[in-house]
């Protein structure tokens, strides 16, 4: 067959076409994780030297706020990769039908219990804990009832609001697991001790870091950052007695991003040092795949909870509206 000039210019940019559509991925994540300190930036950085390719970054306030923007773009969505969900929200991702099986292998995957699902893969964990400013706050409550039953003026909190983020939804799982049925007399407790409810995490750890509350929902890692980065041990984490919930954040291929080759292979480097590498000291998170050197030793010094507390996603996806309905019937008084 004779290929004229204008066949071979137009296959080659068919060819470019094809080729360029490949070499981006773009990966749906939530602020803090894009933030210039958070570990998004390096990892793009590390899995462009590898791949060769282009990496979009696309942010959204925090993991529910994630799965929302998920489902409103239905099939229509530009992710190949949605990175920043937990356990908490698996089970109603995954009815979605959006996402495809990870077929990532899982062998330096090392989370404590057991893991196991086909569609997504962790890539760090950390345990829910309020952490307090030691110069402002006297007395420390040392379990969940004590801070629930402590007098409104003993301390404030800064928490997360459980329909837009994942530590929001933490604490909502936390209190139900060590109250039940009588989760609801235990928030209208602790509502004179919330000085505010914050979409994400991000604007809650900002108002403590500011000084503007003594107390703050985030996670038993939080403290590490001030030893290291700040070389202050003023901030802590408070252990409490009933244990603590733990989360799991995941990652997991669109049935869009299963057409891109990047995807199977952002997620693969995923759970090696590229990647790995990254978290203890941006996300302030315990990894959950291999990294090329041990922890900061700062790490061994924070709060170890004395039980761990986790609802299955199973058990999430069946209750998660009548917690956060419940939980919002008496926040709204």
């Amino acid at each position: 067959m004779r290929i004229t000039p204008y066949a071979v210019s137009l296959a080659a940019a068919l060819l470019a076409t094809t080729a360029g559509a490949q070499e981006k991925l773009t990966v749906y994540t939530y602020e803090s994780f894009t933030a210039e300190w958070g570990p998004g930036p390096q990892i793009e950085k590390n899995f462009e030297a590898d791949c060769g390719c282009d990496v979009e970054f696309v942010s959204v306030a925090d993991g529910v706020a994630l799965l929302n923007r998920l489902k409103l773009e239905g099939k229509d969505t530009e992710a190949d990769i949605v990175l920043g969900l937990d356990t908490n929200l698996t089970e109603e991702a995954r009815k979605t039908g959006l996402f495809a099986p990870h077929e990532t292998d899982l062998a330096n995957i090392d989370i404590p219990g057991d893991f196991s699902d086909d569609i997504f893969v962790p890539f760090d964990y950390g345990y829910f804990a309020f952490v307090y400013d030691t110069q402002a706050v006297s007395t420390l409550p040392k379990s969940m009832k004590a801070l629930v039953d402590a007098p409104a003026d003993m301390v404030k909190i800064a928490i997360q609001d459980p329909r837009t983020s994942t530590p929001g939804l933490g604490l909502l799982l936390w209190v139900k697991a060590i109250y039940g049925d009588e989760a609801p007399q235990a928030w209208e407790k602790l509502q004179d001790k919330i000085l505010t409810v914050t979409p994400g995490w991000s604007e809650a750890y900002g108002l403590f870091s500011s000084g503007e509350v003594a107390m703050v929902l985030s996670y038993t890692t939080s403290p590490a950052y001030h030893m290291i980065a700040e070389d202050t041990e003023r901030y802590q984490a408070a252990p409490f007695a009933e244990g603590h919930y733990m989360q799991i954040e995941v990652a997991g291929k669109t049935v869009k991003g299963a057409d891109n080759p990047l995807a199977a292979r952002f997620m693969s480097f995923m759970t090696g040092p590229g990647f790995q590498d990254t978290i203890p000291e941006s996300n302030w998170m315990f990894p959950a795949g291999k990294t090329s050197k041990p922890l900061n030793p700062a790490f061994h010094e924070l709060v170890e909870p004395s039980e761990t507390l986790l609802f299955s996603p199973a058990e999430v996806a069946e209750n998660r509206k009548a917690w956060v309905d419940e939980w919002l019937s008496v926040m709204s008084k």
